[in-house]
């Protein structure tokens, strides 16, 4: 913040380089801010957008006004990177972003051909064009990393994000003909040998195609040194058959400390902001038959002089490689194997398994593409209820569809809506996209809730079944009462004079006066049901509801599970000894009378995608 004026003006449009900021243009444009260095930014793989409505912590700056970010991308099947042109003078500047994505992904996607970058229209080669990146640089499996070679030889220097050690000097690609710049962390992060390169920013200087890169050490991190030894390349030192070889090695090991701290102090700064205490590591090698002393205790005397005291010595021993001998096969040309940088994914598992899979088991509401998302954010995300919402909230989208479409209640007419809806839904990428984000965010919220309420209500159910009756009519609720809790859960799994239909379909009864109802004192808390076999038919199924008794009749409430098949309807004995059709409950109008006279209210799950108006109805 401050009043010198900004001298750059950007040339692209701004809807586009900022379309998923609540603010979509520059902050220093902004008639409420006074910005006289404007930040852009994007995002690493610590603050990737995720949850709901995909936020990231850098939004939460941007809509504040501290920065701008950009370089952002939410499909996974294809990615468009438009620069932010900057001009001042006659240097234009073309600024390349692209936020962290999950190394395989992008990988894929690279080698797929679905990684555009755009340029500009007019004379595209008097930019200077300038590309951030967040992945990882070296190798670290077949795909898990992005090689220099996948980025367009446009470009004239790539600022590099994400790996720690500072490399802040450009180095020339040789095959690509751009340089690359690797900042690192601006802090030590590990006691890794790449986080003791000394520390440093850069300011980047442009003029025309012209770069240079001014290198600025940073004054206040922390000194960091490391150093390794292998006591195996001191035999005249050390000698394993020596019963005090030990306290040698230990000795030597404090030598070398001592060492590091006094060049540690040396290269003190002086800067009052820089910590005092240094970071050491001293990694020993015992491989040769030498044992370890004891870490905790030769600790102790350097607790107030650094500031990693548990973490000084670190033993390792080296795996000793077996020689190789000429005369051995190599199996390796013998044997057939797979192309390097193909990997399966599940998605692409799930995608290739309905692709080819029979007729019978072929998806008939969702499209592979979209399951195959729900699975991957399963994978990336752990949203384990990813999957089911998706099915939840596809299933909802299709009820209301066909709604509005007034279809007929007619099984071979259904099918061929959905067929249609279906594949209107898979021309639609951008739209699928945006309804499996909506679903993962669904997902989120509903296991937020799920767990406030079961912390909430785990002592209640149990108590709640000594309340609940299901089977013989003669048997009323004082009886219940009477048997205590474990003759109660076991009638409330399967009671004698049920029905094998009602015994698989019913979760909870209760008989009781209403007189007794306006008595009681328990409120009964919700519970969750898996939907499962439902069919779209339950869409068209006409609202049911019997009349009302009065207030001094006795009653009967029966709660039939939701995951009971539309053929398959139970009848349940009623206090009156009468057979009554009970529909299920809906989980937002649960309780008793004397719920309703206390003013307890519950909310409400109208949400539910397997829900239908048909199925929301009570009979008491």
């Amino acid at each position: 913040m401050g009043d010198r004026p900004v001298q750059f003006e950007i040339l692209s449009d701004q809807a586009v380089n900022f379309h998923y900021s609540k603010f979509p243009w520059v902050n220093y444009q902004d008639e409420n801010l006074n910005i006289s260095i404007p930040v852009f930014s994007i995002h690493g793989n610590h603050d990737d957008p995720t949850g709901a409505d995909a936020l990231c912590a850098l939004d939460i700056l941007s809509c504040a006004g501290l920065l701008n970010h950009f370089g952002r991308s939410t499909s996974v099947e294809k990615i468009d990177i438009s620069p932010i042109l900057l001009r001042k003078g006659r240097t234009k500047i073309a600024l390349y972003g692209l936020g962290a994505i999950p190394d395989e992904r992008l990988y894929r996607m690279f080698v797929n051909k679905q990684v555009t970058m755009l340029r500009p229209k007019e004379d595209e080669d008097s930019w200077f064009n300038l590309f951030v990146i967040h992945q990882n640089r070296s190798k670290h499996g077949a795909t898990n990393y992005i090689p220099e070679q996948f980025l367009d030889d446009f470009i004239n220097l790539v600022v590099w994000g994400h790996e720690h050690e500072c490399k802040i000097a450009p180095f020339q690609n040789e095959q690509q003909r751009f340089y690359v710049c690797q900042p690192g962390s601006s802090v030590v992060t590990s006691l890794s040998p790449g986080e003791a390169v000394k520390k440093h920013i850069g300011l980047l200087h442009v003029k025309g195609k012209n770069m240079k890169m001014q290198k600025i050490a940073l004054e206040t991190v922390r000194t960091f040194h490391i150093e390794d030894i292998v006591l195996a390349d001191h035999p005249d030192l050390f000698n394993p058959d020596n019963p005090n070889v030990t306290q040698a090695i230990q000795a030597f090991c404090t030598e070398k400390v001592e060492l590091m701290l006094d060049n540690a102090e040396r290269e003190r700064l002086g800067n009052p902001r820089q910590p005092e205490k240094p970071l050491i590591r001293l990694r020993v090698d015992y491989a040769g038959g030498f044992e370890p002393f004891s870490v905790h205790r030769f600790s102790q005397k350097y607790m107030h002089r650094v500031a990693n005291p548990k973490d000084i010595i670190h033993f390792f021993r080296h795996r000793e490689q077996k020689a190789k001998n000429d005369i051995d096969l190599n199996f390796g040309k013998l044997v057939s194997r797979p192309a390097e940088g193909i990997t399966l994914r599940v998605e692409d598992l799930v995608k290739q398994y309905f692709q080819t899979a029979e007729k019978k088991v072929q998806l008939s509401l969702l499209t592979e593409r979209g399951m195959g998302e729900a699975v991957q954010e399963f994978v990336d995300k752990e949203e384990k209820d990813a999957i089911e919402e998706l099915v939840k909230f596809q299933l909802e989208k299709t009820q209301k569809f066909l709604r509005e479409r007034r279809t007929d209640a007619e099984e071979e007419k259904i099918d061929e809506e959905v067929r249609k809806f279906r594949e209107s839904r898979k021309k639609n990428a951008e739209e699928e996209d945006k309804e499996v984000r909506e679903a993962m965010a669904r997902a989120k919220a509903n296991r937020s809730e799920d767990a406030v309420l079961v912390a909430a209500s785990s002592d209640e159910d149990s108590m709640d079944m000594e309340m609940i009756g299901i089977g013989d009519p003669s048997e009323g609720l004082s009886a219940t009462l009477s048997r205590g809790r474990g003759r109660a859960r076991g009638r409330a799994r399967g009671a004698k004079g049920q029905s094998s239909t009602a015994r698989g379909s019913s979760r909870r009864g209760r008989g009781s006066t209403s007189q007794e109802s306006a008595s009681s004192s328990r409120i009964y808390k919700p519970v969750s049901v898996p939907a499962k076999n439902m069919s779209i038919i339950d869409a068209f199924r006409p609202l049911k509801s019997n009349p009302s008794l009065n207030s001094s009749q006795a009653y009967s409430e029966d709660i039939i599970d939701v995951d009971s098949d539309p053929e398959d309807t139970s009848f349940v004995p009623s206090s009156k000894g009468n057979q009554r059709l009970s529909t299920t409950s809906s989980l937002s109008k649960r309780g008793s009378q004397s719920q309703t006279s206390r003013g307890v209210d519950f909310e409400s799950d109208e949400d539910d995608a397997f829900m239908s108006p048909a199925t929301s109805r009570r009979t008491k």
